[in-house]
């Protein structure tokens, strides 16, 4: 993040680079540069004759390295924009050699977005000399929480932590569908809120008290009344809650109970960082590791993951409400 920033930062002072290639598996930020390098470069005059948009499935190097050529009509600088550049994975080392002679009054731009190019490879090394080479990482699951908490502050928003889990165990670490249900709450809650986790439940349609974040906590609490609500709830919407997610997701809280019982160093901030949890929830893992012994922690990963099995389909063709019944039987016994 720190990165878009300096380079946002860079185009807003007037400072531009020949090229600049966005590349990696995250596409947010992909797309976040492009569209801003797109509506700031130039003036909406200039934009007429001095901007050109290509598509990679559309378009070859040769035919962008002609546009990138050409000279500004009536401007400093022209911009030539390849988006879906990705499509062009087998020619990109074509271009080495406009990289290694760019036009200084082009700005260059590649969105090549879901995969990046090989760091050992000439055209990587020529396109980092001549621009901004920008990789785009995808953020682990316990990283989403505070990239959310981070862009709300950013724009005099705070959330709850319960409330970023929400949309973390719901939209998983799509940035993308994350920011676009955060718009809308913006669109509805006044700056200087802090968005609970009702306003996801009344705005996004995610359910505060029956998700698999809520069944975690009740299971590591011992608590069978609220846990058997849960799955009783989640066999009614089977849709909105696939036991393939859920197993997956109590397997990986029982795995983490396992890291916890081996852990010498027990501090909430070691805890927190082996488990790489937010450290607000480091109180639920305390309550669940005193609940489940490591023995019994070893037997309910055993049993889940038969569970999975069955849940898809192996040699089983209980429902899935019996499913989680066998589950929930089997973590409590």
């Amino acid at each position: 993040m720190d990165e878009v920033i300096h380079i946002i930062k860079d185009i807003k002072a007037g400072i531009f680079k020949p090229i600049y290639f966005f590349m990696g598996e995250e596409p947010y930020y992909i797309d976040k540069l492009t569209e801003y390098i797109e509506d700031n470069v130039l003036t909406d005059d200039e934009k007429g004759f001095n901007q050109v948009v290509l598509y990679g499935r559309d378009t070859s190097i040769e035919d962008i390295v002609s546009n990138a050529k050409r000279y500004p009509m009536m401007a400093e600088r022209q911009v030539v924009i390849v988006k879906e550049a990705q499509e062009l994975s087998r020619t990109i080392d074509k271009l080495e050699a406009y990289a290694e002679n760019p036009q200084p009054s082009t700005v260059l731009v590649f969105a090549y977005k879901y995969k990046s190019l090989d760091k050992r490879k000439k055209i990587t090394k020529v396109l980092g000399k001549a621009g901004v080479v920008f990789e785009s990482k995808k953020l682990y699951e316990n990283q989403v929480g505070d990239w959310i908490k981070r862009i709300l502050s950013s724009q005099k928003y705070a959330i709850e932590p319960k409330a970023a889990a929400m949309l973390v165990e719901f939209l998983g670490t799509d940035l993308s569908k994350i920011s676009n249900e955060l718009d809308k709450l913006k669109i509805i809650l006044p700056k200087g809120h802090t968005i609970t986790a009702k306003d996801i439940e009344e705005n996004i349609g995610i359910s505060k008290d029956y998700n698999n974040f809520e069944l975690r906590k009740a299971i590591g609490e011992k608590n069978q009344l609220k846990a058997y609500k849960i799955i009783n709830y989640f066999a009614q919407n089977p849709k909105d809650n696939p036991i393939v997610v859920t197993t997956g997701l109590v397997f990986g809280f029982f795995s983490q109970l396992l890291q916890y019982h081996g852990l010498k160093d027990k501090s909430k901030a070691n805890v927190a960082k082996v488990l790489k949890v937010n450290p607000f929830f480091v109180s639920d893992y305390d309550v669940a590791v005193r609940n489940y012994p490591m023995r019994k922690v070893s037997g309910i990963v055993a049993l889940l993951r038969e569970i999975d099995v069955k849940s898809k389909g192996v040699g089983s063709t209980i429902s899935q409400h019996d499913l989680l019944k066998e589950m929930m039987i089997g973590i409590f016994k």
